[in-house]
């Protein structure tokens, strides 16, 4: 309980409702409330989250385009046999192309325009953190942000294979930049969410005074940090 003896916000109540249904889902099958084989239920699922069906069935579709559900017949969907092998190699490979993104603009420097964007998506980011806690709509904004930022850096390096590359990867259980879960405690996911910022700042500081090796070394371990700072993952690990 707070000062006001109310009860503090829950991360995922601090989403719009799409957002809270297919990140809650998304926590549901890393810490194993779903298990493979398991029919998610719509109907109970929906109650559960307090919603209405069509978004657990639209959040559904998400989740098997990102690789975490298949199709289970005429059933429905349940959750896809997932091997830290899976998870470790698919993050992995983004690491990689991210990586080599962040080094190509490294070699090659910002130009103005990029530099601009680089700065505003970041000062994005400042202000989402600036008050020293998440507010309503400031996960959704972190989401929007997170997106901006790996866009942005993926579009500037010049080499749009990157970008395929990533597209396909993206598919895989956990490996889109965007398929976050939540941890329980705000406390806990505002200082999760907060690390991912400060590695973007560390990346494009790197791409700044233009070396090559740290930028990439910073991209790659940005990518690894998404899995290792989730505890919700250590049913995976291995």
């Amino acid at each position: 309980m707070d000062d006001q003896g109310e009860s503090p916000k829950q991360p995922d109540r601090l989403l719009k409702p799409g957002q809270h249904v297919i990140i809650s889902l998304r926590r549901m099958i890393a810490d194993g409330t779903f298990r493979p084989g398991e029919r998610i239920a719509e109907i109970a699922t929906a109650e559960a989250l307090g919603v209405s069906r069509m978004p657990v069935r639209t959040a559904l579709r998400a989740l098997e385009a990102e690789g975490l559900v298949e199709k289970l017949g005429a059933r429905g969907y349940t959750p896809r046999s997932i091997t830290s092998a899976d998870i470790n190699g698919a993050i992995e490979v983004r690491g990689v192309l991210e990586g080599l993104a962040a080094r190509r603009l490294a070699i090659r420097g910002l130009t103005a325009a990029e530099e601009n964007s680089f700065a505003a998506c970041l000062a994005e980011g400042e202000a989402i953190f600036a008050n020293g806690t998440l507010n309503e709509g400031d996960i959704d904004r972190f989401h929007d942000y997170n997106l901006a930022f790996h866009a942005l850096m993926v579009e500037a390096s010049g080499n749009p294979s990157i970008g395929q590359a990533l597209a396909r990867n993206d598919h895989l259980p956990f490996a889109s930049a965007v398929a976050f879960t939540l941890e329980d405690r705000p406390a806990d996911e505002f200082a999760h969410l907060l690390s991912a910022h400060r590695d973007h700042i560390a990346v494009i500081a790197a791409i700044r005074r233009m070396d090559a090796e740290a930028a990439e070394r910073a991209m790659r371990d940005h990518a690894r940090a998404a899995l290792g700072s989730e505890r919700l993952f250590r049913r995976f690990a291995g």
